[in-house]
């Protein structure tokens, strides 16, 4: 694979980035089938690993780390905190006491001394910012940590870390983890140009629209009995108006991948990487199956004409299902954020 520069680090690292979200009881139990589709990653030519303190909560971060024994120093190693690791409300968000307490627990279940990239899982409306910016700075400087990342941050937010970094002379967050895909494109309206203003790297999650586009789920057929529809089977109940329009697109979609030569899969991935913004597409595969399936399709190059075929379908800037977007704001969950108290409203 040729290699892509994370945003202004200078560390290279493959178009393809291997996710383990689905290593351990969230996806496979098995270790060492896990661990064999990390070895045929490395093979592969990917260079890139992510995972996340709360998957499997802290499961896979242990497979990942067992499986690089003797590999580490040529891997650029990502992980993640934000989401809840147990019933202590301070074993959460993005708050300098967790920050600090959760860096040693992945360190200790990744098996290292050193974080390649800690990104922060989510925005958390609690904590602020420069708290937050200030405790990874001190990582940084302690050397447990090389650089500083973000997901699924809306681009108001990605404008104030960096604005924050620089005003208060903390280390900034380099690259910027969001969903994208052919069905979420939410995100080239502001997210991926915010991310190119500042020079960040982009490592998007779910290419494949969080199985969607894999070419399992088609118009008229029965879901499959296993994976994520069997896990998550609302998510792709035909019934619901998006999810009945996502199999209509997928039926243009097919007639588009298979004009390019291609799998649907493989034009998912392909859409998602030739974006100028994005550096490395997370793959997040649960066998080894889905691993070499996706990785055959690295060679595929998606032409002007099939990324304006697909722009005719699912128009630039677009998510299909509100949801896609993979992050709700504060302001929009709460309604009593958009309310003023009695009092205030009786006075005028």
């Amino acid at each position: 694979m040729q290699l892509r520069t994370l945003g202004r680090t200078g560390v290279k690292v493959s178009p393809y980035c291997l996710g383990a979200m689905m290593f351990g009881p969230w996806g496979n139990r098995d270790a060492a089938d896990c661990a064999r589709m990390v070895d045929t990653a490395l093979d592969a030519g990917i260079n890139f690993i992510d995972t996340a303190d709360v998957y499997s909560q802290g499961t896979s971060e242990e497979i990942v780390g067992q499986a690089l024994k003797g590999k580490r120093d040529n891997v650029v190693l990502a992980t993640k905190f934000h989401g809840a690791m147990g019933e202590d409300p301070n074993a959460r968000g993005n708050s300098r006491r967790w920050i600090m307490q959760e860096v040693e627990n992945s360190l200790r279940r990744l098996d290292t001394d050193y974080i390649d990239l800690y990104q922060v899982h989510r925005p958390d409306n609690g904590a602020d910012i420069d708290e937050t910016l200030g405790a990874l700075s001190d990582l940084v400087h302690q050397g447990k940590v090389r650089y500083l990342g973000s997901s699924t941050f809306p681009a108001e937010e990605i404008v104030e870390a960096q604005w924050t970094a620089e005003r208060r002379t903390r280390e900034r967050f380099v690259c910027e983890q969001p969903p994208y895909s052919i069905f979420a494109r939410g995100i080239e309206r502001d997210v991926l140009p915010t991310c190119e203003r500042y020079g960040m790297g982009v490592i998007p999650w779910s290419p494949l629209a969080g199985g969607w586009l894999s070419g399992k789920y088609r118009l008229g057929q029965d879901l499959p009995t296993e994976g994520r529809a069997a896990m998550l089977p609302q998510r792709f109940d035909p019934a619901i108006p998006e999810n009945a329009r996502k199999l209509e697109l997928i039926e243009e979609l097919l007639k588009v991948a298979a004009d390019a030569g291609c799998s649907l899969a493989h034009l998912a991935v392909a859409f998602v990487i030739a974006h100028p913004a994005v550096t490395s597409a997370i793959i997040g595969p649960r066998t080894m199956e889905q691993l070499t399936d996706t990785l055959a399709g690295a060679s595929v190059s998606l032409s002007d004409d099939v990324l304006d075929r697909i722009d005719a379908i699912v128009p630039p800037g677009t998510n299909i299902a509100a949801d896609d977007a993979g992050y709700v704001p504060p302001a929009l969950q709460q309604s009593w954020r958009r309310r003023r108290p009695a009092e205030r409203r009786n006075a005028g």
